[in-house]
């Protein structure tokens, strides 16, 4: 097994051999819980664009990687955070990759896709009302469903300075809800993972703000399937959980804690929607599997590894998790660079990297150890260390 040497603590390096990886065997029977994993796309290195301010997409490579997702059994949960909405990618850019997406999933039956809307084209300032919002939310939720696709009704940042209250969050999606044609999934993203929509639901308080959810849900539970919070806490989703509606599920987006939110406990579980699954899909379908079969064990020996690999992804400053999700997909050759919409592949430290590197050393997910320690060995030369 290949050997490389990777940063450490206090500006050392230290020898690190690689470990043989882990057999994910392929699921046999369908799984026993919605899991959709939040794909990113991959850019276009050769591009003639500023990759700070165009988004130029690898649209033959974005799609593989959605092809390799459903291949496991997953689902693909689309322009959404993970895919760098409204941080580099822009509206009609995420459109044409709803669409380039959808088109894709028709050729593996029962595929499931569940697609962002929001308002990030319309620029959230202090002139901006709560009609315009209504209004921005329209005009994606119709596009979408247009294209034949199911909404994910993502959070908005214009709204948080538009509303004046809770009462104005309650408007908006009533309104939106009132209209969609099938139930939606309500994604509740934590400031942590933005910092532009710290007060969602009217508080910042987020047990406060839960009410206001709670109750938009009970309120139009015939167009809800289900709701994703991002808050990296727990307790707050199993709060949450049990108090939502009969028929409205839980989609965890807890990347710390997923493994036991998903085998749930005696009053319930939370089903899935997570970035993480990007990374770690091979294992999460492996283990989703096993759960189907009723192996609690093995669910648990596969997953254990995985939590503490996403906890260091997902480490605050959060908002820069995708940095871990793509440089994991490089590594493990579903993508042949490591460059990023944004040039969010400089958001991470050396010391970062290779710990993450250490981390799913250990989960067993570097799939080829000698092609991972060689874009290893390109990367760490990149920040001026010989590895």
């Amino acid at each position: 097994m290949p050997t490389l040497n990777l940063p450490v603590a206090g500006g050392r390096l230290a020898p690190y051999t690689t470990q043989p990886p882990k057999n994910f065997p392929a699921a046999d029977q369908p799984f026993n819980r919605v899991a959709y994993a939040a794909a990113h796309v991959v850019p276009d290195p050769l591009a003639d664009r500023d990759p700070w301010i165009d988004s130029a997409i690898d649209w033959d490579t974005t799609m593989d990687f959605r092809r390799h997702v459903w291949s496991l059994g997953l689902g693909v949960a689309e322009a959404m955070d993970t895919a760098q909405r409204g941080m580099g990618m822009d509206w009609p850019t995420s459109l044409e990759l709803i669409q380039r997406t959808l088109e894709a999933a028709r050729d593996y039956p029962g595929a499931l896709v569940g697609s962002g809307a929001g308002t990030d084209h319309l620029r959230p300032a202090a002139s901006v009302t709560i009609d315009d919002v209504i209004r921005a939310y329209e005009e994606q939720c119709s596009a979408i469903e247009k294209l034949g696709g199911r909404i994910v009704l993502m959070a908005s940042r214009a709204l948080v300075k538009a509303a004046q209250s809770p009462d104005d969050y309650t408007k908006v999606y009533d309104r939106i809800l009132s209209q969609v044609k099938q139930p939606v999934i309500i994604h509740w993203l934590g400031e942590m993972f933005d910092p532009a929509l710290e007060g969602y639901w009217g508080h910042k308080n987020h047990m406060e703000a839960m009410k206001v959810a709670v109750d938009v849900i009970a309120a139009n539970p015939s167009k809800v399937d289900g709701v994703k919070i991002s808050l990296l806490d727990k307790g707050k989703e199993i709060s949450m959980r049990r108090r939502l509606p009969q028929g409205v599920r839980m989609y965890t987006g807890d990347d710390f804690n997923y493994a036991e939110l998903i085998a749930g406990d005696n009053h319930g579980y939370s089903d899935a929607l997570l970035g993480i699954f990007d990374a770690i899909a091979p294992a999460a379908s492996a283990a989703l599997g096993a759960f189907a079969r009723g192996d609690v064990e093995t669910y648990n020996e596969i997953l254990a590894p995985t939590v503490p690999l996403s906890r260091h992804i997902f480490k605050a400053p959060t908002r820069f998790y995708k940095t871990g999700v793509v440089f994991m997909a490089y590594l493990n050759g579903l993508q042949n660079h490591f460059i990023m919409v944004g040039g969010q592949e400089s958001a991470r430290s050396a010391l970062h990297l290779a710990e993450l590197f250490r981390l799913a050393d250990a989960a067993g997910l570097l799939a080829d150890p000698d092609r991972a320690a060689a874009r290893m060995r390109i990367v760490m030369a990149m920040r001026g260390v010989v590895a």
